[in-house]
């Protein structure tokens, strides 16, 4: 997403190579939407892996429907969108079948089962391989499998974000859906990086409560202790928020796989390293009373 939009400027050549870095490193997982730029981060992500579509596993999403112009139109799980969206995803993208197609937000104006049996249809003419919800909760997820199997929900999880622990959990396991946590890094704020920054411009985060005047004072406090985690540790504060949410899996007992974005390669390398970081339990007895301590809403 940050590649094309939300977090301020962004260089196309350098987000190509960042994504080709990625792929060199054994990422298989690339995620976008049709929302992102509009339209401009599937073209995007299309040309970067124009020459290595057999090494990715290619998500993208639908739902958030906009204008060429960048304006809003609104949520729309129609059927109908649902086919005309995913044709148009496929041509920017440049490929013949999406791995993992998720509705981006649920319609509340139309049956999930409705939306969902659309989406069953492009799995059965080929144009997609699994379905997936975004921020959905536990009752629909469980209609949206009734129609067809769910393979994977994505939502914003985090070491200041644990609301799916407490929201949708159950289903997950119950039904044998993976988790996909976005904004692992809290949006940038976990990793101590934010400190005075001004979110000034085209960058959306100058908006969210969590970033803004008390809120965002009390909240350096989070990002303080990950940092004192990351010393003692030797390790950036990222690595330490990463590592968290990798653990998750064996803890939660539900595959997790979070999308940490990123625009440069630096950061690129520093997310891959915090596969091969093990949290100990002094760690986590200091981490996971964070998201307790969080001020401000998300949106």
């Amino acid at each position: 997403m940050g590649m094309s939009e939300f977090y301020g400027t962004a260089d196309e050549g350098e987000a190509i190579a960042t994504i080709h870095r990625a792929i060199e490193l054994g990422v298989t997982f690339l995620d976008t939407a049709d929302m992102y730029g509009p339209f401009t981060n599937e073209r995007l992500v299309g040309r970067a892996i124009a020459d290595r579509r057999d090494q990715v596993v290619l998500a993208t999403k639908f739902g958030n429907e906009r204008n060429e112009d960048g304006s809003w139109v609104g949520i729309n799980g129609s059927p109908e969108y649902v086919h005309k969206a995913c044709d148009a995803s496929l041509e920017r993208l440049g490929v013949d079948h999406i791995d993992l197609y998720y509705q981006h937000r649920v319609d509340l104006d139309t049956p999930i089962e409705e939306t969902v049996g659309a989406m069953k249809e492009l799995v059965e003419a080929g144009k997609v391989r699994h379905l997936g919800l975004s921020e959905a909760g536990a009752n629909t997820i469980r209609r949206a499998n009734a129609v067809h199997p769910i393979t994977a929900l994505q939502s914003e999880y985090s070491l200041w974000t644990r609301d799916p622990e407490t929201t949708v959990l159950s289903a997950l396991r119950e039904l044998g859906v993976g988790l996909v946590p976005f904004s692992p890094l809290g949006r940038g704020f976990l990793t101590g990086s934010l400190a005075g920054a001004d979110f000034a411009g085209k960058d959306f985060r100058a908006i969210l409560p969590r970033f803004q005047g008390e809120a965002r004072d009390a909240n350096e406090a989070i990002a303080a202790k990950v940092a004192d985690v990351a010393r003692r540790r030797g390790v950036s504060a990222a690595q330490i928020a990463l590592a968290w949410v990798h653990q998750q899996a064996t803890r939660l007992e539900v595959p997790v796989v979070p999308i940490p974005g990123t625009k440069r390669i630096s950061y690129l390398e520093q997310n891959v390293a915090a596969l091969d970081l093990e949290l100990t339990d002094e760690d986590l007895a200091e981490l996971d009373p964070l998201g307790d301590q969080v001020v401000g809403a998300r949106y």
